[in-house]
């Protein structure tokens, strides 16, 4: 180790020492810092991303360039475990600012539910931690102890409302449906590094190259790790605990893993099936279209009989990593630019909706049924407004940012020859259309009880400007996420 392999990743190296500090001062202060808490992880959060957007632009002449199979170009740290690209900073600026509004969201409903324990902005920082690691890993192991820090933390997160039963109830299921798939991708991992004898990524992309036929036992391990990770994207027919995660865990909670654990998720399995496995496409390319495929027909036609918003979003969020999916299954740099422009839109999209949801209270009471929007738009216009922007943008209706995400998505798939996917994908657009415009329509054509608390100070009003605005300036000015994205998505591909 060396000052090279500690600037590489200064990034995560600050943020688990503030972590810590955080942690500390918790336990001393008590549940009075839990406002400090809140204000100082939000700015570390904040100045991390910064300094990562500023990483991007520093190249030092001291920094082992990356020439690999995959082609890309940056730097790697600690004996070749750790990577920064392009790619990887993408990914980090949109989980570092998915983090930070998470925080915002949470300030007013913490507060208003009693929940406002400094525990909270810690553990969304450890889990943030652990999908920097996921994303800059390149190694299986550097991969496991990533995707197990933010594992961790988030169990505690999903059954954060302790006293309340579907709460623990979904924290439950989530932690013993994801300890099992952890043991499916530390299985997998083990059959990989069985067969071949290593775990870095660069060794294993030389090694199948060289390969004329893997053996049957590298197949396992890759069904395996792909199974692992499908349940950390919530992908058909991983996707059980969804629903009644999304719908038990407190929504601010929710709004957290529908945006960044779902995108670093998505991100590992890019770089792992593209980097080290890239040669083996037409090995695991039948199990992503059918994963694709299915989440995607599960997602839209699951939605239509939802009564409960939160759980109408969890068949929205399988669904759109249905449609995400399809970039994977491209491949090349067409494929991962597509993929990153999407999700670089859904983050932001979803986190949009929450605030919404989380801004709709009666009498201070929290309201989740889909029929509670009924009138909004006669009591408080500007956010029945705001919510249209975000349907009509999940629908992918032009000429709103939800639409060039799957229109890139979509054009990808028809250029690479796969024209039964994006009519699968186009189909499927059309039917969950129904139960985006079945809520603009409650807004604004149902009579409702019409009475509903004032719009919350500050945090929700921060996050409904940030996200409403983004949606709209990505619709007029759309070329600096797509310049990037292109150029992040040649530095996994080196196409």
């Amino acid at each position: 180790m060396n000052f090279t392999s500690l600037y590489t990743a200064f990034p995560e190296i600050s943020l688990a020492v503030f972590a810590m500090l955080m942690l500390i001062y918790g336990v001393v202060r008590g549940e009075r810092s839990a406002q400090t808490v809140g204000i100082a992880s939000f700015v570390a959060v904040l100045s991390i991303m910064i300094f990562v957007l500023k990483l991007g632009f520093i190249y030092s002449p001291g920094f082992p360039k990356l020439h690999i199979s995959a082609g890309c170009y940056g730097c790697y740290a600690f004996d070749y475990m750790f990577i920064d690209d392009a790619f990887a900073r993408f990914v980090k600026v949109i989980l570092l600012c998915g983090s930070a509004l998470s925080i915002i969201l949470s300030w007013t409903y913490l507060k208003k539910e009693n929940l406002s324990h400094p525990e909270y902005p810690i553990l969304i920082l450890f889990a943030t931690l652990g999908m920097l690691l996921m994303v800059s890993a390149n190694d299986l192991l550097a991969l496991y102890v990533g995707l197990e820090l933010q594992s961790l933390s988030l169990y505690v997160l999903a059954a954060y409302n302790r006293d309340n039963a579907k709460s623990s109830e979904s924290g439950l299921k989530y932690f013993v449906l994801g300890a099992l798939s952890s043991g499916l991708l530390l299985y997998g991992i083990s059959l990989i590094y069985g067969y071949t004898g290593v775990t870095k990524f660069t060794s294993l992309s030389k090694l199948f190259i060289d390969m004329h036929q893997p053996p049957i036992g590298v197949l396992f391990g890759l069904v395996f790790i792909c199974a692992g990770l499908a349940f950390k994207v919530s992908a058909v027919p991983f996707h059980m605990w969804t629903p009644d995660v999304y719908e038990g865990a407190p929504t601010p909670v929710t709004a957290f893993f529908a945006a960044a654990p779902k995108v670093a998720a998505l991100a590992v399995l890019a770089r792992l099936l593209i980097v080290p496995f890239g040669s083996l496409a037409h090995q695991w390319g039948q199990i992503i279209v059918f994963i694709s495929v299915a989440s995607m027909l599960l997602g839209s036609f699951a939605g239509l009989v939802q009564s409960s918003i939160k759980r109408l979003m969890a068949y929205s969020s399988i669904a759109n990593v249905g449609y995400a999916l399809v970039g994977i299954i491209v491949g090349g740099t067409a494929g991962m630019q597509a993929l990153l422009i999407y999700v670089a839109i859904y983050f932001i999209n979803t986190l949009g909706v929450f605030a919404v949801i989380l801004s709709l209270r009666r009498k201070g009471k929290s309201l989740d049924r889909i029929v509670d929007f009924s009138g909004l738009a006669k009591t408080n216009p500007l956010l029945a407004l705001t919510m249209v922007i975000f349907m009509f943008s999940l629908a992918g209706v032009p000429p709103l940012a939800g639409f060039f995400g799957k229109y890139f998505i979509f054009l990808a798939a028809v250029k690479a020859g796969m024209m039964p996917l994006a009519i699968i994908g186009v189909l499927t657009s059309v039917v969950s259309a129904y139960y985006y415009l079945r809520i603009i329509k409650l807004m604004y054509f149902d009579d409702g009880i019409n009475i509903f608390d004032p719009l919350p100070e500050f945090g929700l009003r921060i996050v409904l400007a940030i996200s409403a605005l983004y949606m709209i300036v990505f619709t007029i000015w759309p070329a600096p996420i797509i310049d990037q994205a292109l150029i992040a998505a040649h530095s996994l591909t080196g196409g």
